[in-house]
């Protein structure tokens, strides 16, 4: 379920990409202290916004919310916008902005304390691995207190209110609607996590946006959960009347499952890379590589007759050496030969034909989940895995030949029976 395969991976974002990668990091901010925490050891841009929101929350105990005219401070500050300034994190330098108040009874700045003892000190490597510590046991207070105190500041000075997001950012993903884009193609496929499975769904927008559109827990990929997934996208928003393509490993209980709530508006693509794995796996090792070869060439033939001659070419060809590989070749062979039937394959096979796009959406997300030392119960992983998710789509590039998209969506809708 976990393999890494092809030569076909997204690449990551670059450097002129950040302000893009920044806006949806920013929706992090509204998650539990023990996210924010853990993506600061990863990410620099995630440090820079962790300091600055408790630098507002400083303004705001200071001054007030925006356009309130209620001074907690009992002074009378006003808020005059930003100045530059940084912060170290493991010894690099985080450039944040430093909202700027002012007295207007005196007429001076009002210096803000917090900033003052996060420029004076240093979150080293020694804290923050003991911050993962108190994350990965489950003890949040401990965490916060770690935190603060690294940074030199009061426990007053960070807002109570990270402890009581604990469960909104979770409750924010699995309830985001999805109306507003038109998916074209879904993945979906299983994650281990703690000894759970976990079967997430992520799907491409007309455009060739990449988002994660939810996941459930089950035992194994029982077709029964899911449906249950799937319908709640659905009632969320999730439209496939005018046709929709799933790319998928060879489960049956997903083949099932998306056969029952789609019906006759979903195309399968079954994953060419599992297939051929699949097959390969009959014969001896000494004769793998060239059968991968032989399987890898006739999938790339650009047309559906041509790839499906070749194909069949090599199932007589298996027949005389391992009925068992022969067999295994012809069992879904035609699913795994939908781009080539819809005409799209040349266009968008490199990103459509395999279900590696979400795998590695996984090993993203077995990255973060990984520093979790301890599970304790389920609604420590659906919050991890929720928190995961959020932070790899927010690294997500557009679909390889995204401009070829509207090619895919005119043959999904003709493909439908009894469509004009």
């Amino acid at each position: 379920m976990t393999a890494q395969h092809s030569t076909d991976a997204e690449e990551t974002p670059t450097s002129n990409e950040k302000e893009a990668v920044l806006k949806p990091l920013r929706a992090v901010l509204d998650g539990p202290i023990d996210t924010k925490l853990q993506l600061l050891k990863h990410h620099a841009d995630m440090a820079r916004l962790l300091a600055e929101e408790i630098l507002e929350e400083d303004v705001e105990a200071l001054a007030g919310e925006r356009h309130s005219r209620n001074c907690p401070s009992g002074k009378s500050l006003q808020r005059r916008g930003y100045n530059p300034g940084s912060i170290r994190i493991d010894g690099e330098k985080v450039p944040i902005e430093i909202p700027r108040l002012r007295d207007k009874d005196i007429g001076e700045e009002h210096t803000l304390e917090s900033y003052q003892a996060m420029k004076e000190a240093e979150v080293g490597k020694e804290l923050t691995d003991s911050i993962l510590l108190g994350l990965s046991q489950g003890d949040y207070g401990r965490v916060s207190s770690q935190f603060v105190d690294g940074f030199g500041l009061s426990q007053s000075s960070v807002s109570r209110r990270f402890q009581k997001r604990a469960q909104k950012a979770l409750e924010e993903f699995e309830s985001r609607s999805l109306e507003e884009d038109d998916f074209l193609a879904l993945w979906i496929d299983g994650k281990h996590v703690a000894g759970e499975q976990m079967i997430i769904c992520m799907g491409v927008t007309e455009k060739g946006y990449k988002k994660v559109l939810g996941f459930t827990q089950a035992t194994t990929e029982r077709h029964e959960p899911i449906k249950e997934l799937l319908r709640d996208l659905i009632d969320r928003g999730l439209t496939f009347e005018e046709g929709i393509l799933c790319v998928i490993d060879g489960s049956r209980g997903l083949r099932k499952a998306v056969g029952e709530v789609f019906g006759e508006c979903v195309e399968i693509q079954r994953c060419q890379w599992h297939k051929r794995e699949n097959v390969v796996s009959y014969l001896p090792k000494t004769d793998q590589k060239e059968w991968r070869g032989k399987l890898q060439r006739a999938y790339q033939e650009p047309t559906y007759e041509a790839a499906k001659e070749r194909l069949t070419g090599l199932h007589a060809d298996l027949q005389q050496i391992n009925r068992k590989a022969a067999r295994s070749l012809m069992e879904g062979l035609e699913e795994t030969l939908t781009l080539h039937r819809l005409g799209v394959f040349e266009e968008l096979g490199r990103s459509l034909k395999t279900t590696n796009c979400i795998e590695n959406l996984n090993e993203k997300v077995e990255g973060y989940t990984d520093n979790v030392k301890r599970w304790h119960h389920s609604p420590q992983r659906h919050r991890w895995m929720a928190l995961s998710l959020l932070e790899a789509e927010s690294g997500m590039r557009r679909l390889t030949g995204y401009r070829d998209l509207p090619k895919l969506k005119k043959a999904l809708r003709e493909s439908i029976p009894d469509r004009d």
